[in-house]
């Protein structure tokens, strides 16, 4: 019996991956993370491509040799063609297509939050349909209604910031380095998550709007700093806990009133806040207190990496959707 073997490419922000899914199950899934922009405080797009072009090959040997597949068994390749920083999109689209080509294999274009949710599908146990999944990124904060696993709708999203940027913002905001936000969780965990209040904003419908509580730390920290220079020091765990514990409850109250509202019973996590313990934790008491069967994917697939891209592929490929080599890739793309 023959095997189907998809190399999927991620090159959409400052990790450069690499996969082998065989069959709907993944082989390999090889991750370069980018230290270059840890200095300057977030990701600086231009060295982010140029780390992608010194990386791809490597990571792509590293994942073909892991998987134990030769160049030759590979039937299809996938890549991330949006969203993302469009000169990262470019070196992952233009690898794709010269490797496809060369093989002489259908190519296969994947939107990059369609394969956040479909990350559920890696391992076992997988959703059944239809179910919610909340998205939860550094860029992205969306309730995605799935119907099938190429059938699904953005039903909420943010108006304004995402709340990993919310959490990032409140990280630099604190003085911690960068990426804040798994700091912010880090502290959070030894802090008192009502010692400080914060607004929790609300929106018509699965609407989220995170604008509000950047602004109320970053006035609350200025207050406070007048009064106690060393407020921040004395206080990071507690000031750590109130704002997650105030992100993740604007995150649940939309989730708990898309699932009333749907019927709906079967709700994921997905995107690289899923990573965090608390909002974990809070999804899975939901579930024991709602009756919901929760799915949380491995924390290595909330992150960006290949393997979710070649899940989605996986789908696209027996579904037939492939894409020529005149595709482009897109910083900015409508997806459902």
């Amino acid at each position: 019996m023959s095997h189907t073997n998809i190399l999927a490419i991620e090159s959409s922000c400052d990790e450069t991956s690499a996969a082998i899914v065989q069959d709907g199950k993944v082989l390999s899934n090889v991750i370069a993370t980018q230290k270059v922009h840890e200095q300057y405080g977030g990701v600086v797009p231009e060295m982010a491509s140029r780390a992608h072009m010194q990386n791809i090959v490597p990571v792509v040997d590293v994942a073909l040799q892991n998987a134990g597949v030769g160049k030759t068994d590979i039937q299809a390749v996938a890549f991330t063609q949006a969203p993302g920083l469009i000169g990262s999109l470019l070196v992952g689209a233009c690898f794709a297509k010269s490797y496809a080509q060369a093989l002489n294999v259908p190519l296969i274009a994947v939107h990059h939050m369609q394969a956040h949710v479909l990350a559920h599908f890696i391992d076992d146990p997988k959703p059944e349909f239809p179910f919610l999944c909340l998205t939860v990124s550094g860029g992205h904060t969306q309730i995605v209604l799935c119907r099938s696993h190429l059938d699904m709708e953005v039903i909420g999203e943010t108006m304004d910031d995402a709340a990993g940027e919310a959490f990032d913002k409140t990280a630099k905001m604190l003085g911690l380095p960068y990426p804040g936000g798994p700091l912010i969780d880090k502290y959070a965990a030894q802090g008192n998550p009502k010692r400080f209040v914060f607004p929790v904003s609300d929106m018509d419908g699965y609407a989220f709007t995170f604008s509000g509580i950047k602004t109320a730390v970053l006035y609350f920290l200025q207050k406070e700093k007048k009064l106690d220079a060393a407020f921040v020091e004395n206080n990071l765990a507690d000031i750590c806990a109130s704002v997650q514990h105030t992100i993740i409850k604007m995150l649940m109250k939309k989730l708990k009133q898309a699932a009333d509202d749907l019927g709906i019973r079967h709700i994921g996590i997905a995107g690289g806040v899923s990573a965090n313990s608390g909002l974990r934790k809070a999804l899975t008491e939901a579930g024991e207190q709602y009756g919901w069967q929760v799915y949380i994917p491995k924390f290595e697939y909330c992150t960006d990496n290949a393997a979710m891209i070649g899940i989605t592929a996986h789908y696209k490929y027996l579904a037939g959707q492939f894409t020529d080599l005149s595709i482009s890739p897109t910083p900015r793309a409508a997806w459902t």
